[in-house]
């Protein structure tokens, strides 16, 4: 199947104006230039839910759209530099992800029972399962705080996001065991009739669908950015539209817009499952060929088949196909298409556009890279501290480290007896994680386990590092349950109990990150955390109260965690910081402290006795504008109790 693609198009980020016009093309009905509307049976209802669902996301873009062109910053000096790559790829994400909807939309709306190819119907509802993954992902990057999202906004974007989530979860078991019987034949007659009619209804969303300027026109560069995803996803209910959008769809429709011609895909370099543009594909046991994360998010949703056969898979290994990836590489850059690692035909492309040529570095990296399964114990140590060092000089070593296969083999040398190789293994690995490419390429490598294993058993420094990689890996939302899952979480509290400094502050940083994830904070609870926390806070040194603070500021809205809190004894420690802590130590008291009281008449008596109004209204006055906000409400709590 072909695909359009701009020949100007390279990576980049793009503009909450260009999202929103994205937006409504999805929600004019101009998807494959037939109208959503006229989507009948099987799919009817999805393709409904996806366009009100998308059509929900105009009122947060308007917001960030209005915040100001000179503020729409994606980057932050003061970040690390995990964080700001993972913030400042949000909105490319998005974009990728409303482009994969309207192809979508296209291909559903084209589809017939009767006449389209065995097993279609099954792929495009897996195709339903990865756009909803790919728009949660895409709005859980979204740096909220930095444009100044109202509440209400970022309530309907959390709705949203927990609905999408269910709907990937509920596709995902609907996808295990829907159309089980049906697919009985090869895909190979997708060459047929019913398929050249999706495939030019395809090409024709790229011609109509383009932006309304010329200018606009160069941000279709970042519609091919391919990035891993393997989240869960959740989508907003509402069935109302803004009658402005619909006012803008309609002038909209009026137009007549002139197009440049789209540039076609050649059909191998398309993933079966995806229909988009390889960037890593594998070989699965059939010999077929399909995009890494997408065979992998089929193989984990149950299924034990070839999507393109039907045949059976005797097993799961997945086998780069280097040979494909290299033709993939010579077609972007004779096409002018930037891969996400920058990486093409031996050159790295730099800041400034132009490229370096890295083929000595890549030859010299490969070599240490074989290296690492020499049979020789000090030549393995030899390479992994050299890998270690280069890994933690710069970007363009992260990415040819990476693109040499160096990650499965560092993992697999977590698990060795051998001290000094595990630590600079594990050391390795968080060194690469931070190039925001190689986390799912960690993930999927199986890290987790033997990273866990580290973290209870390693030396100390090997220790530090493994809560380090947790943390970092911990960045992108769907890593967070499967982090959780993991029993990372026990082995993060003993390291915050027993850890060396630096050891207490990398479990510490870790565990608040894991325990954004609400199905965590039970976890914690469980492994001990809040007795933890409590030492931490009485500690006379004080020199990780702050930390302390920060995760039960995120704990203390879970029931669980409320209670032990309060069984902790607590509250009264906390009632003296906020008369002697720091500004900060005293914002994030009177934070817990009101989510412990609402709705808990018992707490708030509690505090009540214990003198709480003086330092509160102390904190009205001089406190940080946060704090100013947190204890003026607890105080009306407090007005309210006494009034009773």
């Amino acid at each position: 199947m072909a695909g359009g693609l701009a020949s100007s198009q390279q990576g980049g980020d793009a503009s909450p104006a260009f999202l929103l016009r994205l937006i409504l093309d999805v929600v004019s009905g101009n998807v494959g230039g037939s109208g959503n509307a006229r989507v009948n049976g099987m799919f009817k209802r999805d393709c409904t839910d996806l366009v009100r669902r998308i059509a929900l996301f105009t009122h947060l873009l308007e917001e960030i759209r209005d915040f100001g062109p000179s503020d729409f910053d994606h980057g932050d000096a003061s970040s690390s530099s995990s964080s700001s790559a993972s913030s400042s790829s949000w909105s490319a994400d998005l974009a990728v992800a409303l482009q994969a909807a309207k192809r979508l939309l296209s291909l559903a709306a084209a589809y017939n029972s009767n006449n389209s190819p065995d097993g279609a119907a099954k792929r495009i509802s897996f195709q339903f399962q990865c756009v909803t993954w790919k728009l949660e992902k895409a709005l859980g990057k979204i740096p909220y705080d930095q444009f100044q999202i109202s509440e209400e906004v970022q309530e309907q974007v959390s709705l949203v996001r927990a609905q999408l989530r269910r709907a990937t979860e509920r596709y995902g078991s609907f996808n295990s065991r829907k159309f089980s019987n049906a697919l009985s034949q090869p895909l190979e007659k997708e060459c047929g009739s019913a398929n050249h009619e999706i495939s030019a209804k395809l090409d024709s969303i790229s011609v109509n669908c383009g932006p309304q300027r010329n200018d606009a026109y160069q941000e279709t560069k970042i519609l091919e950015r391919v990035k891993s995803s393997s989240t869960s996803s959740e989508v907003c209910q509402s069935n109302e539209i803004d009658s402005k959008v619909q006012e803008n769809v309609a002038i909209k429709g009026t137009e007549e817009i002139k197009k440049p011609d789209p540039l076609v895909i050649p059909d191998d370099f398309l993933c079966p499952i995806s229909l988009e543009l390889m960037r890593d594909p594998v070989i699965v046991a059939t010999g077929q060929t399909y995009e890494r994360s997408y065979i992998q998010r089929w193989i984990d949703c149950g299924n034990l088949t070839c999507p393109k056969t039907q045949q059976k898979l005797e097993n799961f290994t997945l086998t780069p196909n280097y040979v494909l990836r290299s033709l993939i590489s010579q077609w972007c850059t004779k096409h002018n298409i930037e891969q996400p690692s920058g990486l093409t035909n031996g050159r790295l492309k730099k800041s400034d556009g132009s490229f370096r040529d890295v083929s000595g570095d890549m030859a010299a990296i490969q070599a240490l890279v074989s290296k690492l399964s020499s049979r020789c114990l000090e030549e393995r140590r030899a390479a992994v501290a050299e890998i270690r060092s280069l890994s933690k000089r710069s970007t363009d070593n992260r990415i040819l480290i990476a693109d040499a296969g160096a990650i499965p083999v560092l993992v697999n040398l977590l698990t060795t007896d051998d001290g000094s190789l595990q630590e600079h293994a594990v050391t390795s690995i968080l060194n690469l994680s931070i190039y925001e490419n190689n986390k799912s390429l960690i993930m999927l490598a199986g890290a987790i386990p033997s990273i866990v294993q580290v973290l209870r058993a390693g030396s100390m420094e090997a220790r530090e590092n493994a809560a380090a990689t947790l943390f970092s890996l911990s960045l992108a939302d769907e890593n967070k349950i499967i982090i959780g899952a993991s029993g990372a979480i026990p082995a993060l509290v003993d390291l915050l109990q027993h850890g060396t400094v630096r050891g207490k502050k990398d479990a510490a940083t870790a565990l608040f990150n894991l325990c954004i994830y609400q199905g965590n904070k039970g976890r914690a609870v469980r492994a001990g955390i809040i007795s933890a926390l409590l030492k931490m806070l009485t500690d006379s040194r004080n020199c990780m109260v702050d930390e302390a603070l920060t995760i039960l500021s995120v704990l203390a809205n879970n029931h669980d965690a409320k209670a032990a809190i309060v069984k902790a004894s607590t509250i009264p420690v906390l009632i003296d910081l906020l008369r002697t802590g720091l500004p900060r130590n005293k914002e994030n008291a009177a934070a817990i402290l009101l989510s412990l009281c609402k709705r808990d008449p018992e707490n708030l008596g509690c505090i009540s006795r214990l003198g709480a109004a003086i330092p509160l209204t102390e904190l009205t006055k001089s406190g940080t504008e946060r704090a100013k906000r947190k204890a003026t409400s607890l105080l009306e709590h407090l007005r309210k109790l006494q009034q009773h």
